[in-house]
Parts: C-alpha cells; structure tokens; sequence
C-alpha cells in the first residue's frame, strides 16, 4: 500500500543544508568603518565599531548558523519553525528567499515565494503605498494586470485606504506591517513565508492576519513558513511544527509536542516535569528559591474528567530560609488565553538547603472539555505584606479537561462562543399564565 505522505506534492526540500559565516573580517556597515576596525586588529587595539559589553572574536573565525538541515514541506501545509534565539531560524527563511546562498546542501523550491521577513520588506521608502504594491508584484513574476486584479483586495485588507498615495516612508511601524502583510498574503505566489512580523500589528489585525493565512493555506492550497516565539499564534495556524536549535532540527512532528519540547515542559512517562533547566525570565534569574519539578501522584496522562479537581505535587529548593512563601497558579487555555488564577489560602516556611515538597489543590471542576497550561510564581510576604517575587515559570505543566456523559446535554461545548468555563444549570420554575384579556 502507497504511504499518502509521499504522494503529497512537495512545495520545498532542503538536504544538508549548512550556512557558515565569517566572523570578525567585515561587517562594519561601511567601507570606512570596516578599515577602521582591521587597522585597530593590527595595532593590537579594541575595535572602535564594537558594541560595548559584546563578546570580542578572533579573526578569521567561523560561525556555523545551520548545521545541514534535511526537510521537507509539502503543498498545501502550514509549517511553524520554533527555537530559541540564535537557532538558525532567520537564518533558514533567508536561504529559502534567496537572500543569500548555502554554504553547502540544495535547496529545492517547487512554486514563487512571497516573504515578509521583517517590516517593510522590499518597500521603497519614496515610493508610495500603491506603486510598492506593483513594485512587489512585478518581483513575483506579476503582469500589471494581475496586479490592477488584486489592488482593491490588498488595500480592503490592508487598513490603509487612506495613506495609500503616501509614500511609506511616512507610514508607523504598524501601517508598514499592514501593507506589507496585504502584499504578501494577496499577491499570487504558491509559498508564504512569515518571520515574526505580527507583533506589531494591534490584535484585532494579528487575528485577521492569521485567519488569512489560514485559508492561504487550507483553501487555496498554499504553502505557508511561519516562524514566531509566540505559541500561541504556532498552535492556531500550523498543521506540522519543527524545533531548531543551534543550527539543527532536534524536533519535528506535532505541534503541542513541538512546543512542550522547545518550552522543555514535556512529562515523562511518569507525569513528572522536571523544572530545574528551564530558562527564566529575568525578574525571576538568581533568586533564593528555585523550582525543581512538578509532577501529578493520581495520573500519569495528565487526563482529567469535568467537574474534577487536580492534585499535585510541586519541589523546589532554597538557598535562604523563607518565613512566609506563597503560590500563585494561573491557567491558560492551549491558545493562551488567561482562564482563572489561584493563591494558597496561607503562606508556609521555606527551609534553607533542603528540597521540600508540597501538595497543592487546584479547583478546576468548571472548566469545559479541552487542553490548558499550568504557569506559576512563587513568592514571599515579608512583615510590611509586601510581596517579592522567588521564582516563576509557563506553561509548566499541560493538562487536558475531558467531557462525562451528560455534560452539557451531550452537546459538544464550542469554546468560540461560549468560553471556557461553565456555571451551574439553570434553575427554571414555571409560571402558569393567568387568563388573557
């Protein structure tokens, strides 16, 4: 029997790629500033171009961004590329655009690219809205006509109506990223390629954006790259998600496992998270108490019926004696959405150079059926009630809420409409009508 997946027709395929750069040899911005730089290496100096605090390298040394890259991306998907900063991300979309070239491997790429790859890319600042929309389409390949066909689209979508015979070199950072989105998503190309560009749009025009993509992909049969350090954005477009991480793949497959393996909260086989290595952020680096893990002693799948409550059990570690620490739990829908937030009743003694253990109770018997995060702070109250953070994480534990037999009348809950939490049934009493007159 014939696998489906290889008969899929293939938008992209990369094999072996590698992309070396030469560090410390050029890179001044300008011919003068990079003689400055060699003439201050001979003379045994500091570079006058360096960025203060930056880490000085040897010339002539090499830096491998993309360690030989073996994917492939079919027609038709939505692919999200995740990884920390420095993984070779920005790296990889620049090689599929043609921004620059592989130092080694082939790049085969089946259709023309439409790429936003930061705000305003390929807009000429003289130019207006409307002349860099022909500008870009005539980039793809576009006839004027094709383009003429796709104005009024693109300017619909694009909010820009009013500044369009405005150069865009006037525009706001979000009005570039509006048109450019337009241009990108509208104009006729078989692959879109995304690299964090909806921050900077408001809400409303980040929803709309991926709701485009979406049916980019699923409607029109477009391939869609989309990279972001937001998960929540990965988990509503992306069919198929990879983790790249100093320069390799190190996951690709699903997309929630593909994000519980980047965030490093993937449970073992015996519910335990460990917490320890996890990055913090940094109002939470260096301090007393750390968190160590996070585990469930009733389920190992992390499973739980409605109208059920979660226990765990939470370690952690201090460097101090703390008088009077508390917990704060905050619960997240799978798209990131904030749903309810819970403290301990009291505070408890943290005691200094052991690992201690604590139950905790968390109510979640109205949440409807559906996935949802764990994130949490621990903090200490001093005398004056003060509060100070000790330590905090994300989306440290993933939990899943399933139906019961006659919950919501065996009507599958449509979180869209109404949310994620449900109240008591109605209480309904009937009135007898009096006589009509």
């Amino acid at each position: 029997m014939s696998n489906p997946v290889e008969n899929r027709e293939v938008a992209v395929r990369l094999s072996g790629v590698k992309k070396m750069y030469k560090l410390g040899q050029i890179g001044g911005g300008t011919l003068q500033k990079d003689l400055q730089s060699w003439w201050a290496r001979v003379r045994g100096k500091e570079d006058p171009n360096s960025l203060i605090g930056s880490e000085q390298r040897l010339s002539g040394e090499t830096f491998l961004a993309l360690r030989g890259i073996d994917l492939t991306v079919y027609k038709g998907e939505a692919l999200g590329i995740i990884g920390g900063n420095g993984a070779g991300k920005s790296t990889l979309l620049k090689l599929l655009c043609r921004v620059t070239a592989p130092s080694a491997g082939e790049i085969d790429i089946y259709g023309r690219i439409s790429s936003m790859l930061e705000v305003g890319t390929g807009f000429h600042g003289e130019m207006t809205g409307r002349e860099n929309i022909y500008l870009n389409g005539a980039i793809l390949g576009m006839t004027k006509a094709e383009i003429d066909a796709k104005m009024e689209q693109i300017v619909e979508f694009s909010e820009v109506r009013d500044f369009i015979d405005t150069p865009v070199k006037r525009y706001s950072s979000g009005m570039y990223v509006k048109l450019a989105f337009a241009v990108a998503a509208h104009l006729d190309s078989e692959i879109l390629i995304m690299d964090e560009v909806l921050a900077v749009g408001d809400m409303a025009f980040q929803q709309k954006c991926l709701d485009r993509m979406r049916d980019a992909a699923t409607k029109e049969g477009r391939t869609v790259l989309y990279v972001s350090h937001n998960m929540n954005t990965i988990r509503q477009l992306c069919d198929r998600c990879v983790v790249l991480d100093k320069g390799q793949i190190i996951f690709e497959g699903d997309v929630e496992e593909g994000i519980e393996h980047y965030m490093g909260t993937k449970q073992t086989s015996s519910g335990v998270v460990e917490l320890a290595s996890l990055k913090r952020a940094p109002e939470f680096a260096g301090h007393a108490v750390t968190l160590e893990a996070i585990w469930s002693e009733e389920l190992q799948n992390a499973v739980y019926p409605v109208g059920s409550k979660m226990k765990l059990r939470l370690s952690y570690t201090s460097s101090r004696a703390v008088a009077s620490a508390n917990l704060r739990m905050m619960v997240r829908s799978a798209e990131g959405n904030p749903i309810t937030m819970c403290t301990t009743n009291e505070g408890f003694s943290v005691a200094c150079g052991t690992r201690e253990t604590v139950e905790i109770e968390i109510d979640t018997s109205r949440l409807v059926p559906g996935r949802y995060t764990l994130s949490t702070v621990i903090y200490e109250v001093n005398e004056m009630g003060h509060n100070s953070n000790l330590d905090g994480l994300k989306e440290i534990y993933n939990f899943e809420i399933v139906a019961v037999s006659g919950f919501n009348n065996n009507m599958e809950w449509t979180t869209r409409y109404w949310g994620n939490t449900f109240s008591e049934p109605m209480k309904l009493r009937k009135i007898t009508a009096g006589p009509t007159r």
